[in-house]
């Protein structure tokens, strides 16, 4: 199912559960959203109540991820330019299926609330992803988890995605890019002090424990690796695996 296919009276607002919504389809006031949600530029996230975040950074200092930390796991939301015609999400899990069976998951294909989500167990937890085709997007939802909390990651996950936002703009995309992670100028702050630190204990050869992560009106968040009750990590090739399906299709 499409997002806010079921939509028929024209006023669409944050809190109806109706999402992964569009920008450009909501009725609720631009304050709102800055109020309730964690505006990373292409995708808005709704604030889990207690959850904490973490940022992942590439190679050259950008932000290439964005997880809510919850007492169950960890969620990431993420969105990629897509297709006018819907579909992208189904080709997406076929494939993505067959990679993860490859890297030595465990996987079922699972009927959900929008169609088709993928389940990889590995030893000691679950990752679950969730996928929703939108106008000229896609958004994608990652939670990981203990295995012994899956089912209440898994609702927790769908809370989130049904509350989340996608800005998808007018630049053009080549279908399947991620679409720009930007961080709000107080996150991109307490990520720059963080490093910044980390450089420093790293240039006086400290050992210093990593920041803990925080809810982004507190302190630096951790940039660091996934907290200890995340289940073991994939390989990283399934955290690249949008990239490798993108140098598939255009080969």
């Amino acid at each position: 199912m499409a997002a806010n296919d079921d939509d028929t009276d024209g006023d669409l607002r944050i809190g109806t559960a109706q999402g992964p919504y569009d920008i450009e389809a909501l009725t609720t006031p631009a304050e709102e959203l800055g109020n309730s949600h964690l505006d990373l530029g292409s995708v808005l996230v709704p604030v889990v109540e207690g959850g904490q975040v973490t940022v992942e950074m590439s190679a050259d200092h950008q932000p290439e991820a964005v997880y809510l930390v919850t007492p169950h796991g960890r969620i990431n939301v993420s969105a990629f330019a897509a297709p006018k015609s819907p579909g992208l999400w189904r080709e997406v899990v076929r494939e993505l299926a067959e990679s993860l069976r490859d890297e030595g998951a465990s996987v079922a294909v699972e009927d959900g609330h929008w169609g088709r989500e993928v389940v990889a167990t590995v030893p000691g937890g679950v990752h679950r992803f969730l996928g929703v085709d939108g106008p000229r997007w896609m958004v994608r939802c990652v939670a990981s988890g203990p295995d012994d909390r899956a089912d209440e990651l898994g609702r927790l996950a769908r809370a989130v995605l049904a509350e989340s936002v996608v800005r998808r703009g007018t630049e053009p995309f080549p279908p399947r890019d991620p679409l720009p992670v930007v961080l709000p100028p107080v996150l991109a702050e307490q990520v720059a002090a963080a490093q910044e630190q980390m450089a420093q204990q790293q240039e006086a050869g400290s050992q210093g424990e990593s920041t803990p992560g925080v809810a982004p009106q507190s302190a630096a968040p951790d940039i660091a690796q996934p907290q200890s009750d995340d289940p073991e990590p994939m390989p990283r090739s399934s955290g690249s695996a949008m990239q490798r399906l993108r140098r598939d299709r255009r080969g």
